[in-house]
């Protein structure tokens, strides 16, 4: 067997960056056929991890091994570190050793000694035969800065097959991101089996065609496009996701963004003013009209559908990233016309003395953040749900920049920032012609990692809402995995420094550092087949000559 002399990456080129390194001692531990692996108790999820991917990819049995073994793998818990910190050390004659703070801490380290193995090392399997690889002597003591670091995948405007999602948590878990938000209801597709209500898949997870680029395209895909979860698929997703300390947090939209349910139940919709039972799951991009009728049959009928989510995104309350506890329901976008000109929308609200159509939206949203608080669940929405008051317990993803999120952590609530002008990835990467449906602001990678998720101006006891940041990736023009592949990265990789690393100010970043270790960790996505967008361009075939998009000139406001 020969050693991998001088192929082991240097440790600056970690992603993200941890938060110390200690200067490399000559030497190396090797990984061989005969390494073995000790597991304490709380660790056995790293334990599984460790031997089906990275003992899969260098071709290592990593056989069980008494805990002193020379040269051994050992993974344990130190209740003195913070729940997701870890120290990674490795050293001649004692191997490599992972503690962490928690079963969480210990996963984390192991990404980082899958990095510290190299490309190889994020493969299927073995490439090299006869290629014994190593870490160098060193310890690596880290933990991450924020404990909300997310990534949104809209799954409803193009539908993602669950061996998708699968392949983004194995993403997300090599980038130490640690929340999956689903977004399986919009007017264009709803895609989660409800037992009780079968029409909302067999009907609502389909559209009969899909417009192609930005709304005011005149492209059309005359196939129909659609797809849903099953039960099982879901129960699937969740414990993969937990297998690899994630929480996944499920978005029902409500009472706008519900097309596809109205189609499928025509009686959900503002039947005094529309002809529900005339209307299809929506196959064009924007702000519905059609929204869900304030009525006492459309309550009953969400709190079912919630009742079922509760059923299968259980809250794993003691978990070290507990977010499983969180239901996120929408809240956003909801034109308040039909409302205006119903008769029995008026009759709803003059029955429970309210001022106007928003405050009838804030009691919707106000019912089910009590509904879900009385299960003991935490409720979450987009800003908009500040409306008109939220109730205590309630969380705010602050997309509209970074108002709402400054009005919901002074206002006591807990806040995700994912301002639209900062961190949605299907907003274009660059000005150039060849950028493909080019949409919204101009976002480099630099600029990325120059976002800051916790504004100025908060006092330290507001600034400690802010649980963390996630990066958004709508879909209705990223239509299948090479596009969405391409719209999240490099960037979601600048992204997961931002809320792992203790960054500087956004000034004071390196991004040419930065820039520098991508080049390292761009082999990494090259091994795992992730269609990122290239330093130089899109490729030729990443391209989309001729389909038009919504590109926004300018810097994009502060807001």
């Amino acid at each position: 067997m020969t050693h991998l002399t001088g192929t082991t990456p240097p440790t600056t080129d970690l992603v993200p960056a941890p938060r110390t390194v200690g200067e490399p001692a000559r030497g190396e531990v090797p990984l061989t056929r005969d390494t073995t692996l000790w597991a304490g108790p709380g660790t056995e999820t790293t334990e599984r991890w460790l031997r089906a991917t990275l003992g899969a990819a260098l071709g290592l049995p990593l056989r069980p091994g008494p805990e002193d073994a020379p040269g051994g793998l050992r993974l344990r818990l130190d209740g003195a570190l913070a729940p997701e910190a870890y120290r990674l050390a490795a050293g001649a004659g004692r191997g490599i050793e992972i503690t962490g703070g928690s079963a969480a801490g210990v996963f984390w380290g192991a990404q980082t000694l899958r990095q510290l193995l190299g490309p190889d090392a994020f493969r299927r399997a073995p490439v090299r035969p006869g290629v014994t690889p190593g870490i160098p002597h060193l310890t690596v003591e880290d933990a991450p800065r924020f404990r909300w670091r997310g990534l949104m995948l809209d799954v409803a405007r193009h539908f993602m097959p669950k061996e998708g999602v699968l392949r983004y948590l194995d993403l997300m878990a090599a980038h130490k991101l640690n929340v999956l938000h689903l977004h399986l209801t919009d007017d264009q597709g709803w895609r989660i089996e409800i037992l009780r209500y079968p029409r909302l898949t067999e009907i609502g997870s389909w559209r009969a065609r899909t417009k192609i680029g930005h709304r005011a395209s005149p492209l059309w895909d005359d196939r129909p496009h659609g797809g849903h979860y099953t039960r099982d698929d879901i129960r699937e997703i969740v414990a993969y996701a937990a297998e690899r300390h994630i929480a996944v947090v499920p978005e029902i939209d409500m009472p706008g963004h519900s097309q596809a349910a109205i189609a499928a139940y025509p009686e959900l919709g503002n039947t005094d003013v529309v002809d529900t039972a005339s209307l299809a799951v929506w196959d064009t991009w924007g702000i519905n009209p059609n929204v869900l009728a304030p009525t006492d049959g459309t309550l009953r009928f969400y709190e079912g559908v919630l009742e079922e989510v509760l059923e299968l995104f259980p809250a794993d309350t003691g978990s070290a990233t507990p977010f499983s506890s969180f239901v996120h329901i929408g809240g956003d976008e909801c034109p308040k016309d039909q409302w205006r000109a119903s008769a029995a929308a008026q009759r709803r609200i003059a029955d429970l003395g309210l001022a106007d159509e928003d405050a009838l939206q804030s009691w919707f949203v106000g019912h089910f953040a009590a509904w879900l608080a009385a299960r003991g669940r935490r409720p979450i929405g987009w800003d908009e749900i500040l409306e008109g008051g939220l109730a205590p317990g309630a969380a705010v993803s602050s997309w509209r920049g970074y108002a709402g999120g400054v009005a919901a952590a002074r206002a006591g609530h807990d806040v995700v920032m994912c301002p639209e002008q900062q961190v949605y990835l299907d907003h274009r990467q660059d000005a150039g012609p060849d950028e493909p449906v080019p949409i919204g602001y101009v976002r480099t990678l630099e600029d990325v990692y120059r976002f800051e998720p916790v504004p100025p101006g908060l006092t330290p006891e507001e600034a400690g809402r802010v649980l963390g940041a996630q990066a958004n990736v709508w879909t209705e023009v990223t239509e299948d995995q090479g596009r969405v592949d391409y719209q999240a990265f490099p960037r979601l990789a600048a992204f997961a420094e931002v809320v792992w690393s203790p960054l500087p100010a956004p000034a004071e970043r390196d991004v040419a550092g930065f820039e520098r270790r991508m080049a390292a960790h761009c082999r990494r996505l090259d091994a795992l087949g992730v269609a990122y967008r290239p330093p130089g361009g899109p490729l030729p075939w990443q391209k989309r000559p001729g389909v038009p998009g919504r590109p926004i000139d300018g810097a994009p406001p502060d807001r």
